[in-house]
């Protein structure tokens, strides 16, 4: 690796919803030093952990109608089969859920898990359980997306949790996005679900590390060839 792409890498940019924090979190400690210095070091640290937490690095995403690409970055919390949120629209028979949960010290910038057309956008209020807990998935605040694809209807979920009180999805009905596209974000720790139709076959385990635009979660077909990517 280069000098350059040392750099690069090392410098990751902070998505443009994070400028205000960070800005905040500066002249606070701006503030806090004037009081004792000490205090002003303890805020450029935590400013500094801001700036981390709304990085917003390139990704590589494998180009391939087969696969579904985590839309987040953080941990594999559950696999299952089950009924999908009624808003959604996606019918009473049980559907393939892959949840993806995101501590403070993620990447929360999210990312389409499959190519395809916005059919429906809908949020709904709720509750800030643990996001970890299976239930969060239909009582907590959720914006959700209905993603037309070549193998069918998907849905994907963003879920606040104990300390998330801010959801942001700027993908709109119509829209198209790409896999591994930038759709939203979510203020500060919080889950992903995904729901995906008959045919898809999980790749991931609970408990495994996902990240978001690149990470496989689940597969149609098999026998698979060399695959394509794109960085974004």
């Amino acid at each position: 690796m280069s000098i350059v792409d040392s750099v690069r890498n090392a410098l990751v940019p902070v998505h443009r919803e994070g400028y205000k924090f960070v800005a905040i979190f500066f002249v606070a400690s701006w503030l806090l030093g004037l009081i004792a210095e000490p205090l002003f070091w303890i805020g450029m640290v935590l400013t500094a952990w801001c700036a981390y937490f709304f990085r917003d690095p390139e990704r590589v995403t494998p180009l391939d109608d087969d696969l579904v690409i985590s839309p987040a970055d953080g941990r594999v919390s559950s696999v299952v089969r089950m009924t999908p949120p009624a808003e959604l629209g996606l019918g009473s028979d049980e559907m393939l859920r892959i949840s993806v949960f995101m501590n403070v010290f993620n990447c929360h910038v999210n990312r389409a898990p499959m190519k395809g057309r916005v059919l429906r956008k809908v949020y709904s209020q709720g509750s800030f359980l643990n996001a970890e807990l299976d239930k969060a998935s239909t009582e907590n605040e959720r914006s959700g997306l209905v993603i037309e694809t070549v193998k069918g209807e998907i849905g994907v979920v963003q879920i606040a949790g104990l300390v998330a009180r801010r959801i942001l999805c700027w993908a709109e009905e119509n829209e198209h996005l790409d896999a591994g596209e930038r759709f939203g974000l979510i203020r500060f720790g919080s889950r992903l679900d995904v729901f995906l139709p008959v045919g898809a076959r999980p790749l991931v385990s609970v408990g495994q590390t996902a990240i978001a635009g690149e990470t496989p979660l689940a597969e149609f077909g098999s026998n698979k060839g060399a695959v394509v990517a794109r960085r974004d």
